[in-house]
């Protein structure tokens, strides 16, 4: 047997370009946020909250040294997505049912004609339609998206699920066009 020829072939295989699927999920990965969801012009959840989980998926090129990346950079941009959610009440910004106005100290919120009264200091408007877990993902992933972090060109694709609880999930996916 030609020891040659074998090792030419696991050189050959080892110097193809591939890809791995990393995958996040700590237990850190979370915000608590308050809610309510709109259903329709006239229906709308009470306001509730829920601990929130955050995981996320990066498929990337693994290099010439068998390293994919540093895990740790990726781990603390979902982290501080996450942070800036915690432990406030979230309104849609872009909402077709109901407005959101604000003065110097509160947001008003008018839903079905009933306005709403938040402190602004407690409240983040977000720039999506509703405040779901579809909706949370795909705010986060566009987050992500837009980070330095994430904008290295070495991510081929990238997803991020967002659970209201078990067994509750929404998840948005993104993936390079090349």
């Amino acid at each position: 047997m030609n020891n040659n020829s074998e090792h030419s072939h696991s050189t050959d295989t080892q110097s193809a370009q591939r890809s791995v699927i990393l995958t996040f999920s700590k237990e850190y990965l979370k915000f608590s946020a308050a809610h309510f969801t709109v259903f329709s012009a006239t229906e709308r959840e009470r306001l509730h909250g829920h601990n929130f989980t955050v995981s996320a998926e990066l498929e990337v090129i693994v290099g010439d040294n068998g390293f994919a990346s540093n895990y740790r950079v990726y781990k603390d941009e979902l982290k501080r997505c996450c942070a800036e959610l915690d432990e406030y009440l979230l309104l849609p910004g872009n909402s077709p049912y109901l407005t959101v106005s604000d003065s110097e100290r509160y947001f008003y919120v008018t839903f079905n004609g009933e306005e709403m009264q938040f402190l602004k200091a407690d409240t983040r408007v977000l720039p999506i339609r509703n405040t779901t877990v579809e909706e949370f993902s795909h705010y986060i992933l566009q987050q992500l998206l837009a980070s330095d972090v994430f904008s290295d060109g070495s991510i081929t694709a990238l997803s991020v699920c967002v659970g209201s609880g078990p067994g509750q999930e929404g998840k948005s996916c993104w993936q390079r066009k090349d």
